[in-house]
């Protein structure tokens, strides 16, 4: 019999969560393991289930950020998916280089809820599209604001920098190969470049950089 993906839901909205809980337990390869409302109910599932994955209400009694730090610390084999209505790109950033695995905005579909889970499950990072699209809209970047900012990675290849804004609006290596004509192998060496000349550990901090660079700002990779 296939392994499931043990999975804990975490947030302090009874409704959303039955929704989510709901969502999941449709699945036949997810089984939902716990359920909680708080910070510390996080950290007791974590480390008396163990779950695949833990998905947590970033604004949660307790504070969700703090909650994926400390289970990043000291339950490293749970990894954690946030799911928020923040769109504040600093605590975003915080909460996943504390040690979150991805994010995800509430009111994402259920598709998008499970794609992420599965995708988080096998130690892949994952960034919601809604999110990134909103970041690249609220600096009011169109198309030619998004090729200008191609030349803030001069240690990039023409080609590694498209790769990159494709990784920062939450594509897939299949849907970039399909983006780009590319086959999904290409693509993943692509994308390990990418990473290893921005010194970034995993996907999500590879679109941080992007974000950092396109506003300006000194990234900042801990």
């Amino acid at each position: 019999m296939p392994h499931k993906i043990r999975v804990a839901v975490v947030d302090d909205h009874p409704l959303y969560r039955d929704g989510v809980v709901f969502a999941l337990e449709s699945e036949p390869d997810i089984e939902i393991v716990g359920q909680g409302e708080t910070a510390l109910d996080a950290f007791q599932l974590a480390h008396e289930h163990s779950p695949d994955v833990i998905l947590l209400d970033m604004n949660m009694p307790g504070g969700g950020t703090g909650a994926a730090a400390k289970i990043a610390q000291r339950c490293p084999s749970t990894r954690t998916l946030m799911l928020t209505v923040i769109d504040d790109e600093d605590e975003v950033r915080n909460a996943l280089r504390g040690g979150a695995k991805g994010y995800l905005l509430k009111g994402t579909s259920s598709a998008e809820l499970v794609n992420a889970v599965r995708v988080v499950s096998k130690g892949r990072s994952y960034v919601s599209p809604s999110f990134a699209a909103r970041i690249i809209m609220s600096r009011g970047h169109d198309e030619s604001g998004s090729a200008a900012a191609t030349k803030q990675f001069p240690e990039l290849s023409d080609r590694e920098e498209q790769i990159l804004m494709l990784i920062f609006q939450g594509l897939s290596n299949r849907r970039i190969g399909d983006e780009l004509g590319l086959t999904e192998k290409t693509v993943k060496g692509y994308v390990t470049s990418v990473m290893e000349k921005l010194q970034a550990r995993n996907r999500v901090e590879a679109a941080m950089i992007a974000a950092d660079r396109i506003s300006g700002k000194k990234s900042a990779v801990t």
